[in-house]
């Protein structure tokens, strides 16, 4: 299938799609005329890399993770032994950001608290 229509199943612009193979996460055929054309693997791809950025994960990682997984249903498994690690520490990362997100929100919350109400002189 050519980008327009990979576009249309994906849902993703085309310039994600460039993207995504300019990280070496997506590997379209190519016409002699330059053109790139995609199969059904590509529309499967592409819905694990959203799933994967979803998770928070980077291109970076996603790139060594894609190799790595499988899909079993609706889940996908890892199937390289030393994947794992690697998820669990990019999973402690966002923990740590989630954490200090909440910090800066709670500091916001109180210098929003600590403002006179709306309409009041200051």
């Amino acid at each position: 299938m050519r980008m327009k229509e990979m576009v249309r199943r994906t849902g993703v612009h085309e310039r994600l799609l460039r993207y995504y193979e300019q990280q070496g996460l997506l590997t379209p055929g190519r016409l002699p005329s330059g053109y790139r054309v995609y199969g059904e693997s590509d529309v499967e791809t592409v819905r694990r890399i959203r799933t994967l950025l979803a998770a928070g994960l980077p291109t970076a990682l996603i790139s060594q993770v894609l190799p790595c997984i499988r899909a079993d249903d609706e889940r996908l498994m890892p199937t390289c032994p030393d994947l794992l690690a690697q998820l669990r520490r990019e999973g402690e990362r966002i923990t740590r950001a989630i954490e200090d997100l909440q910090a800066s929100h709670a500091i916001l919350d109180s210098i929003i608290a600590a403002a006179p109400p709306e309409g009041a002189a200051p």
